[in-house]
This record gives C-alpha cells, sequence and structure tokens, in this order.
C-alpha cells in the first residue's frame, strides 16, 4: 500500500509562486512512476506532471517553463515547484502514484492517490 499526503496549496495573486510536496510511504516499487495532476469542479482531471523513476519528466503543454516537478529520494517527497501561476491554474492539486514500468499523464494509470490540496491564483 501507498499513502500520499500533500500539502503546501494556498491563494496567491497571479505571477506568484507555491510549491506543493507529497509525502510518500510504502514501498518504492509501487511508487516507480509518480505525478501531480488537477481538478476543477465540473471539468475532467488533468494531468500536470509526471516523474519516473529515472528522473525523466513529463508535462502538459500549459505548465512548460513554469512549472517543475521533481523528488527528494531521501525524504521520499515529491514536489511541484510552480512559478508565474496563472489564474487558470486554480485547482485541487493531487499527488498520484504507480507501480508501473512506464509514465504518463493519463490519470486513469494511476492506482494511488492523496486527498489533494487547493490552489487558488487570483488576477
Amino acid at each position: 500500500q501507498v499513502q500520499l499526503v500533500e500539502s503546501g496549496g494556498d491563494s496567491v495573486q497571479a505571477g506568484g509562486s507555491l510549491r506543493l510536496s507529497c509525502a510518500a510511504s510504502g514501498h518504492p516499487s509501487n511508487r516507480r512512476c509518480m505525478g501531480w495532476f488537477r481538478q476543477v469542479p465540473g471539468k475532467e482531471r488533468e494531468g500536470v506532471a509526471t516523474i519516473y523513476i529515472d528522473g525523466s519528466t513529463n508535462y502538459v503543454d500549459s505548465v512548460k517553463g513554469r512549472f517543475t516537478i521533481s523528488k527528494d529520494i531521501a525524504e521520499n517527497i515529491l514536489h511541484l515547484q510552480m512559478n508565474s501561476l496563472k489564474p487558470e491554474d486554480t485547482a485541487m492539486y493531487y499527488c498520484a502514484a504507480d507501480p508501473s514500468w512506464y509514465c504518463t499523464l493519463h490519470g486513469v494509470q494511476f492506482r494511488y492517490w492523496g486527498q489533494g490540496t487547493q490552489v487558488t491564483v487570483s488576477s
């Protein structure tokens, strides 16, 4: 089993920055692929960024150049550094993990999910 606990969500003005964190527990083999997803009420969940065990990353086009996903292996923490935030980044952000030997931005791949942390960006 894997447990994921997100933190770091807040309300910020456009152009600001936030750093989300996800504390992960459970065997590393269940967390080969980890990622961040976001969802706005009434809309489909969107994959934001993923990171594979080899360190390779993948981002949705709308956040490229602004967001950076990283992991602290020693501390078992996944981060999402979000810069130049825009009002359209407002959403509930979820951390996810999966044991698969590949990594995609599709939420259906992911077996384990956190409870989410709210990010609100005002104009």
